[in-house]
């Protein structure tokens, strides 16, 4: 598989990676067995970016990927996320206190059986820490060799150009697919201006535009997308429009709407790297095979003509900075 590079500091990764959330979290139940196959099956081929977070489980994913990599460290790139409080298993709020970094990094090194982390982002960020406390905390770590890379998640474009004054950003995490283009506003502007990667998070729309679900009762109970507004009411039949029309390219190019999807997003630039989530070898077979495709220029466009899908990408946005 090719690569990709995320920032300027020589963080090579493969072009695709693979999202491990949905292996132990919010994605109805897990399936350890399946999830290491899986695992197993995408350094197969070839795909040696892996992404987790203390939070999925919360800390049952990071300890799944430490099993099925401890043997291939110097083969693989392993991304985690700091920052909420997490209490009995469940979250209370956003913590980027430099304290409480030193402190749940070392327990994700200890989950994760390594002795650094590659890419370690700050998963939120956190309006009660400045973001030049937060990413000095963070360069401290890089110096002390427990960390290689620093990364963001769904920060804006001035809180990534204060982060990056402190020390290089190498990638921002955000949430990026054909019905979600928000990074498109000025993030992504701001990234390429200061040579940083985008890891585009939910590449196939949490798998709407893969054409997973026919209906909102196919969604299976204490499954997060229960509660997505995206998945319900108008807003699914609005958005069911928008994943017809994807099908409809796939079908005419004898690919899946996942490759689709997929495709489309490895179109938007080098410095893109999509990480699709998935539990299940069969899909990540599919998924790795978009590189097969090629979109004309005119199918771009179509699709580009699309637009956004309706509804907000989460019940509750007030996380997200702006």
């Amino acid at each position: 598989m090719k690569t990709r590079a995320l920032g300027r500091q020589g963080l090579s990764v493969s072009a695709l990676g693979l999202g491990c959330m949905g292996m132990s979290h919010a994605y109805g139940s897990p399936d350890d067995t399946e999830s290491l196959a899986t695992i197993e099956r995408a350094l197969e081929l070839g795909i040696t970016f892996f992404d987790t977070a203390e939070v999925y489980g919360p800390f049952k994913n990071e300890e799944l990927v430490g099993r099925a990599l401890k043997n291939r460290r110097d083969r693989v790139v392993i991304a985690t996320k700091f920052g909420f409080r997490i209490k009995d298993g469940k979250i209370s709020g956003t913590d980027s206190r430099p304290a409480h970094i030193a402190e749940v990094v070392e327990a994700s090194l200890k989950r994760l059986q390594t002795d650094r982390i590659d890419l370690l982002y700050q998963h939120r960020v956190d309006r009660t820490v400045p973001i030049e406390e937060t990413v000095g905390a963070m360069a401290e770590l890089v110096t002390a060799g427990k960390v290689r890379h620093l990364g963001l998640s769904e920060a804006s474009a001035a809180t990534i150009r204060r982060a990056h004054a402190v020390h290089p950003i190498a990638a921002l995490q955000s949430e990026y697919s054909l019905w979600s283009r928000d990074p498109e506003d000025d993030v992504l502007g701001t990234l390429r201006e200061l040579g940083i990667g985008l890891v585009a998070y939910s590449p196939l729309g949490r798998g709407f535009l893969a054409g997973r679900f026919a209906s909102p009762d196919d969604i299976e109970e204490g499954d997060f997308r229960k509660t997505n507004p995206r998945f319900a009411g108008e807003n699914w039949e609005r958005n069911r429009a928008l994943a017809d029309r994807v099908r409809e390219l796939s079908e005419a190019k004898e690919a899946t709407p996942a490759q689709i999807a997929l495709a489309w997003v490895l179109a938007q630039g080098d410095d893109v790297v999509p990480i699709p989530g998935t539990k299940r070898r069969t899909y990540l077979e599919q998924n790795a095979a978009a590189f097969e495709i090629e979109l004309t220029a005119e199918e771009l466009r179509a699709l580009d003509e699309l637009g956004a899908a309706a509804g907000d990408r989460y019940a509750d946005m007030s996380a997200i900075d702006k």
